[in-house]
């Protein structure tokens, strides 16, 4: 119905969750994965944002308008455990999360998902614009631990507890 995804598409979403790997994602970026839904380090950066993440459900669903109710609430949990996590490890003052739709909506990427930007007084996240360069995996990593360590997720693994 509102799908833009290409016949033939390779997920790069899918292929981190599958345990592939490029410059851009690593499995050593995951952060959180529920049984639903996976949070990771970006590697688009804007400048005084740094260490964002994305959360996407673990099944493949494109968009908002495809998102079956148990993933939507599963990323939406996960959103929130990731939002606690910033506050408490990235020392920034806030959160702000946004997500797209389509390409007039600014979606890029076939697989829903959702940001979650650290928030800091006069970081001017929607004024500036997004870092020309990816963050490297040692860049990346920084938020990372700190991330896994609030949830005491040990680097080599890559799942949250049975319980989330």
């Amino acid at each position: 119905m509102h799908n833009h995804e290409p016949a033939g598409y390779n997920c790069p979403f899918c292929f981190l969750l599958a345990g592939g790997e490029t410059p851009l994602d690593s499995p050593r970026d995951i952060v959180l994965r529920t049984a639903r839904a996976t949070a990771f380090t970006a590697s688009r950066w804007w400048p005084n944002n740094h260490g964002h993440v994305l959360v996407i459900p673990n099944a493949h669903h494109e968009n908002l308008y495809d998102l079956p109710s148990k993933d939507g609430h599963a990323v939406h949990d996960v959103v929130r455990e990731i939002a606690i996590a910033m506050r408490a490890t990235y020392g920034c003052g806030g959160v702000s999360t946004r997500q797209h739709n389509e390409p007039p909506g600014g979606q890029d990427v076939w697989h829903y998902h959702v940001h979650v930007f650290p928030r800091y007084g006069g970081d001017n996240l929607y004024g500036s614009r997004l870092l020309s360069e990816q963050a490297t995996g040692e860049q990346r990593w920084i938020y990372t631990d700190k991330l896994r360590e609030y949830f005491d997720l040990p680097p080599g693994r890559e799942t949250g507890s049975a319980a989330r």
